[in-house]
């Protein structure tokens, strides 16, 4: 099945204001980007970035993207497996880009599960795909949502980009970071993705 990637503009627009804002602080950006695909991206938006980590399963893809990025770490493996076992780890990633087809809660989950150097401040930059599932009236069936729904009922379409924003301070805080700052809006269309992006501090 092709993957749907008509968000590209939005997400290339989200990840640009992220740097702008690191820029700001006078950060130099160190990426994770956790879902490389073909690169274009990591093109528009970190073609200057000298120091990184990406994942891609896909092979051919894989092997693009280590051409593309030769200063970078590149890993042919499933993100999510790699981060529980520390891949990564000899970097202190300030610019966690996650960007799955469907549900990004897995890997936020193995990034602060896993043993690894803790930037001051961390960025993340976010393409959620889990609003097909909520639109739908299908949030119960997501793993990473049952609590959600325990607590706030199946209908979360009115109610997720908060809801993402309270998963995420959650999560983050078990490493000790807080939500300093946060913007979402949804991308309308197929899919219905959600696209995020938040500052933590330590």
């Amino acid at each position: 099945m092709k993957k749907d990637n008509s968000t590209l503009r939005l997400k290339i627009g989200l990840r640009r204001e992220v740097l702008l804002r690191m820029e700001e602080e006078e950060l130099a950006p160190v990426v994770m980007e956790t879902h490389g695909g073909l690169g274009k991206v990591g093109d528009a938006c970190y073609a200057e970035v000298p120091a990184g980590v990406v994942f891609e399963k896909d092979p051919e893809k894989a092997a693009l993207l280590a051409r593309k990025r030769p200063t970078w770490s590149v890993w042919e493996s499933d993100c999510v497996r790699s981060l529980r076992n520390g891949v990564g780890a000899h970097l202190a990633v300030n610019l966690l880009d996650v960007d799955p087809y469907g549900d990004p809660w897995p890997v936020f989950d193995a990034f602060f599960d896993s043993e690894r150097p803790r930037a001051p401040v961390l960025w993340v930059a976010v393409n959620d795909g889990l609003g097909r599932w909520i639109r739908g009236g299908h949030a119960w069936k997501s793993p990473s949502l049952k609590t959600v729904v325990a607590k706030h009922g199946n209908d979360l379409y009115g109610k997720y980009l908060e809801i993402a924003k309270e998963l995420l301070a959650e999560k983050a805080l078990t490493v000790g970071y807080r939500v300093t700052s946060y913007a979402a809006y949804w991308v309308f269309g197929k899919g219905d993705k959600s696209h995020y992006s938040a500052r933590l501090e330590r």
